[in-house]
C-alpha cells in the first residue's frame, strides 16, 4: 500500500474515528474543522450518548403519511415540520415515508445497519482507552420503558425485526422494573433492557479526546472549513478552503455532517440530505434522582441519559433546515417530561442548573448513512448522513474509511450505503 495524504473534512465522531484509523493504516492525515472538535456547534456535542447497537430501524414507520397533516398543525409535536421549509423538504419527506412503508423495507434497512452498529460498545471502549478517556464509555445496557405491556406490543413489528437481526433483550414488569429503576415514575410498568448497548458520559469531550489522539499520532488539525474539491478527471488534487487557500492532498473523506451535501454533489452524488434538528436539555447536579440506565421513555418520546455533568434528555425531530432559529419551547417540553418522569427531582428545577441545546442530525430519508466511494472519484470517500446513529456507528465507519482508502476489503458490506441508491427519483 502506498501511503496517501488524506484530508478529513470534519471532526465529528466519523471524522475523528476515520483520522485515527487512517493513521493506523500508515496514511498522512489533515483534519479540516472550522469549530473546536466536540464543541457546542457539533452534532457530536449534543448527542444523547446512547451506544445503541440495536438502533437498526429508521424513524419512519408504516402509515406515517397519515400523520403528516398533524405534524404540520402541531409545531411542538415529537416530529414537527415548519411550514416555511415544507416545500423544500417535500421530496425528502416522500422518500422518508416510503422507506418505512412496509415491514419488508424496514427489515432490509435493519439487515444493512446491524453489521455497522454491532459491537459498538466494545469498539468505543477500545478507542476511549487509547485516548486516555476510558471512563467516558460505560457498558451498561439501555432500558426502553412503557406504561404497560400493551405499549410494548404496539411496537411489536420493530422488536420482531430486531430479533430477526440477532438482537436480544430482557423484559421487566411491575416490581422487577421498580427494582431496576427505583426513581422512575410508577406510571411506567413494563421495561425492555437491551444489555448489549452502552453509553457515553460526555460525547463532546470524548470526540475532542479522539481528535487529540489523532494529533498526537501525527494528524494536523486546521481550523477551517472545506468548500470544494479540486478534481482532475477522476483524480483528486486537493481541497479548496473557506479562507481562500487550498490544501494539496490525494484523498478526502467527506464527513461534514448536515453540511456534506454540497461537497457530495461535487463528488458526483446528489444526496437527499436533510437536517433532523434535535434538542436536548441538561439538568446539573441531579445526584441519585434520575435513572440507573440510559432510557427511552415511550410516553414522553425521548431518550434520557445520566451523564458525567448531569442528566440529559434528548429527542424531538424538527424539519426546518439548517438556518432557521431554534424553537426553545421544544427543549422546554423535554425538561417538563423529564421532571414528570422522575418525580424525585426538585420541582420546579432551579433554572440556573438547566441548559438547552439544538443541533443538526445529518439524515437521509431511509435512515442509512452515505458511506463508500464517491461516483466521481475513488479518491473521495463519503462518510456522512448517519442520522440517529452517528455516535454508535462512528468507530466502524472510521475502520471502513481506512479500509477503502487503503485498498483493503471492507469488513462489512458497504453497498447498501452507496450514494448511488438515490438515483431514480423519489419512488
Amino acid at each position: 500500500m502506498t501511503p496517501r495524504h488524506v484530508a478529513v473534512l470534519g471532526a465529528g465522531i466519523a471524522g475523528a474515528a476515520s483520522a485515527i484509523e487512517l493513521l493506523r493504516a500508515g496514511h498522512r492525515v489533515t483534519i479540516l474543522e472550522p469549530g473546536p472538535p466536540g464543541g457546542e456547534q457539533a452534532a457530536s456535542f449534543g448527542n444523547a450518548g446512547w451506544l445503541s447497537s440495536h438502533s437498526v430501524l429508521p424513524p419512519s414507520v408504516p402509515g406515517l403519511w397519515r400523520k403528516v397533516p398533524g405534524f404540520l398543525a402541531d409545531p411542538l409535536g415529537p416530529l414537527a415540520i415548519r411550514w416555511s421549509h415544507f416545500p423544500r423538504a417535500l421530496p425528502w419527506l416522500l422518500r422518508y415515508i416510503a422507506a418505512g412503508s412496509s415491514e419488508a423495507r424496514l427489515l432490509r434497512i435493519a439487515q444493512a445497519l446491524r453489521p455497522l452498529l454491532v459491537e459498538s460498545r466494545e469498539l468505543h471502549a477500545a478507542l476511549a482507552q487509547e485516548a486516555g478517556v476510558a471512563a467516558l464509555i460505560e457498558r451498561r445496557g439501555v432500558m426502553h420503558a412503557f406504561t404497560s405491556r400493551a405499549g410494548f406490543e404496539a411496537e411489536a413489528m420493530g422488536w420482531r425485526i430486531r430479533r430477526a437481526v440477532g438482537i436480544g433483550w430482557t423484559e421487566l414488569e411491575g416490581e422487577a422494573l421498580r427494582t431496576a429503576e427505583p426513581n422512575l415514575d410508577p406510571a411506567y410498568a413494563f421495561g425492555v433492557l437491551v444489555e448489549e448497548a452502552g453509553r457515553c458520559l460526555a460525547p463532546g469531550d470524548y470526540v475532542a479526546a479522539l481528535v487529540r489522539l489523532a494529533q498526537a499520532r501525527g494528524a494536523v488539525l486546521r481550523p477551517v472549513a472545506a468548500t470544494g474539491l479540486r478534481l482532475e478527471g477522476a483524480v483528486l488534487r486537493g481541497v479548496a478552503l473557506a479562507d481562500g487557500s487550498s490544501l494539496d492532498c490525494d484523498a478526502a473523506v467527506i464527513c461534514c455532517g448536515a453540511r456534506s451535501k454540497g461537497l457530495a454533489r461535487q463528488a458526483g452524488d446528489a444526496v437527499p440530505l436533510e437536517s433532523e434538528r434535535g434538542y436536548h436539555v441538561m439538568l446539573k447536579d441531579t445526584q441519585q434522582h434520575g435513572p440507573v440506565h440510559s432510557m427511552s421513555l415511550s410516553a414522553a418520546k425521548m431518550v434520557v441519559n445520566p451523564m458525567r455533568d448531569g442528566l440529559r434528555a434528548a429527542g424531538q425531530v424538527e424539519i426546518a433546515g439548517l438556518d432557521a432559529p431554534p424553537n426553545w419551547k421544544r427543549a422546554e417540553i423535554l425538561r417538563d417530561h423529564l421532571l414528570k418522569s422522575f418525580p424525585s427531582l426538585p420541582q420546579p428545577f432551579p433554572a440556573e442548573r438547566v441548559s438547552f441545546w439544538m443541533g443538526h442530525r445529518p439524515s437521509t430519508p431511509d435512515g442509512l448513512p452515505v458511506l463508500g466511494r464517491s461516483s466521481a472519484s475513488p479518491d473521495v470517500i463519503h462518510a456522512f448522513g448517519h442520522g440517529h446513529v452517528g455516535l454508535v456507528a462512528g468507530p466502524r465507519t472510521g475502520r471502513l474509511v481506512a479500509q477503502l482508502l487503503s485498498g483493503q476489503p471492507a469488513e462489512i458490506p458497504v453497498d447498501p450505503f452507496s450514494a448511488r441508491r438515490f438515483r431514480g427519483g423519489s419512488r
